[in-house]
């Protein structure tokens, strides 16, 4: 069978009666954006953004080390990027350092101060996702965890 035909067969979604609305891709989106708001005021106290969050995250977690891996993991444009790393750096949360691997590199590493903050944004995102999941069952969230890494792998 073709790719179309699997695809077509597969297909959830019909194009006469799709309703973008209410269709997974719109109710996810709203979903995000929701809890971002609500990650913003709940990180306000600390002077962190929810967008900022993600940039400290990826740097404790390792997954990036430099801006343009943060740009790339995060969806971000160059300007932006470094218009937050530059807010970051100056609120003793991160510093650029020279990589010791190629010296025109610029890579990225969470301060004393950005690594004892760590814990205190692990704690908001586990209450904001909390907050979210009101009424869900362990079990619920581990098919929702579940779906959407099945949809992540349709990519």
């Amino acid at each position: 069978m073709s790719p179309a035909k699997i695809a077509a067969a597969a297909a959830i979604y019909d194009a006469k009666t799709f309703q973008p609305k209410s269709c997974v891709g719109r109710l996810l989106t709203h979903v995000k954006m929701s809890m971002s708001e609500a990650l913003d005021e709940e990180l306000a106290p600390l002077g962190i953004t929810a967008a900022q969050f993600v940039i400290l995250v990826m740097l404790a977690d390792a997954d990036a080390d430099s801006a343009s891996n943060l740009c790339r993991s995060a969806s971000y444009d160059q300007g932006a990027m470094t218009r937050m790393i530059d807010r970051l750096e100056r609120k003793g949360l991160v510093r650029r350092v020279r990589s010791p691997r190629d010296r025109r590199r610029i890579d990225l590493e969470l301060t004393a101060e950005g690594r004892a903050v760590y814990p205190k944004l692990i704690a908001s995102a586990a209450n904001i996702n909390n907050r979210f999941l009101r009424g869900f069952s362990k079990t619920d969230v581990q098919q929702l965890e579940g779906l959407l890494h099945r949809m992540l792998a349709n990519r």
